[in-house]
């Protein structure tokens, strides 16, 4: 449930300092909203999470390019007596604490992923239970205005259990801010659609979708830095497919898919995968398997397509999500069964990831933003 849970404000620091914010899901009892950590990236220190705002399963959050809001969705079924979920604006104080600013219905049951539009005047929604997605205008003051376009999913694939309507799991956009991209588990399609970002509308493109495997079921999406290439993970059958992207037509053409297990290893029923990340370097690809508990590391070629490096065990149950820092030095690993988050180094070089020893306690991790510290 891009870049995915965009990992970062797409900025570094020059202190080095990062303010690091943790959506969770807070059904469980353990967790109360939002998180803050700090990060230091010289030296790879987390800082203890603590509570900056109580909030209802904030699972994913998106910064505001002026880094002064944060949004996320408010990942439940019905929100104001209707059947769907809702989108949280906050303030962010100086010292990292969110203040309410307003809620709004998000335009669908069961909000997952969302993100801000690069000139800030917007946040794109997917609503998973509901299968569309919707638009919301940012205003001045940073408050959420209600949708201004709602876009509802029709069809189904052929997992009877999984497939029989859609399920919007992600919303990204290119580069240009142009275009943006919705992986649709129920559908095995990434939708496209035209963004109009001073009237906060979309619109379907021209080609309007690209298909995965049937049964495969998209979850997130993420560009390669050079905007030529973008990689899509494949929740039920454990697979990665690496697309050629025509910035110009909103085009993508599928160039290449592979599992996220090792060599002879079956998707066993307790396996999926969530999350997708492209190195900055665009070096390499990341992506996590649940119930495996591991993130798998691809490099990518010239041509963009995938030769395997390793799996890294997350040293936890359940990597729903995980980040990297914006150097690219730092991958922490957000084990949602397990109530941690753990970080690894990455080596420039290879992409391999090595454990650092940090072990941050966070209630049922699933997403995780950084935030530069001047």
């Amino acid at each position: 449930m891009a870049v995915s849970c965009a990992t970062t404000s797409g900025q570094t620091s020059k202190s080095g300092q990062y303010l690091v914010y943790f959506g969770t899901y807070t059904g469980g009892g353990k967790s109360k909203g939002i998180y803050l950590s700090r990060m230091d990236t010289p030296t790879g220190k987390l800082t203890e999470a603590e509570l900056a705002a109580e909030t209802a399963n904030p699972s994913f959050l998106a910064i505001h390019p002026s880094r002064k809001f944060l949004y996320a969705v408010g990942e439940m079924g019905a929100f104001g007596g209707k059947k769907t979920g809702a989108v949280s604006a906050f303030a962010i104080g100086a010292d990292g604490k969110l203040t309410l600013l307003n809620q709004v219905s998000s335009g669908g049951a069961g909000p997952c992923h969302l993100v801000v539009d690069k000139t800030g005047k917007c946040v794109l929604v997917a609503n998973y239970s509901g299968g569309s997605v919707a638009t919301l205008p940012i205003q001045a003051d940073g408050k959420l205005a209600e949708a201004t376009s709602v876009i509802q999913h029709v069809g189904s694939s052929v997992n009877p259990q999984r497939q029989k309507g859609p399920h919007a799991h992600s919303i990204n956009l290119d580069a240009a801010n142009r275009f943006a991209f919705a992986a649709d588990l129920g559908l095995d399609k990434v939708l496209v659609y035209r963004l109009d970002p001073d009237k906060a509308t979309l619109t379907a493109n021209d080609p309007p979708s690209a298909s995965v495997k049937p049964g495969a079921g998209p979850r997130h999406f993420a560009f390669h830095p050079t905007g030529k290439f973008a990689y899509v993970i494949n929740e039920m059958d454990c697979t990665l497919t690496g697309f050629s992207y025509d910035a110009q037509r909103g085009a993508l053409e599928e160039l290449q898919t592979v599992s996220t297990l090792p060599d002879g290893q079956s998707v066993l029923p307790a396996y999926s995968t969530a999350e997708v990340l492209v190195h900055p370097s665009g070096k390499f690809v990341y992506g996590s398997n649940r119930g495996h508990d591991t993130i798998v590391v691809f490099a990518i070629a010239a041509d963009g397509k995938l030769t395997y490096v390793e799996h890294q065990p997350t040293q936890g149950k359940t990597p729903r999500n995980f980040a990297m820092d914006p150097t690219g030095a730092y991958l922490l690993a957000e084990n949602q069964g397990s109530d941690t988050v753990v970080v690894f180094r990455i080596d420039a070089q290879t992409g391999r990831l090595t454990a650092t020893g940090q072990v941050v306690n966070v209630p049922a991790p699933v997403c995780a933003k950084f935030m530069p510290v001047p």
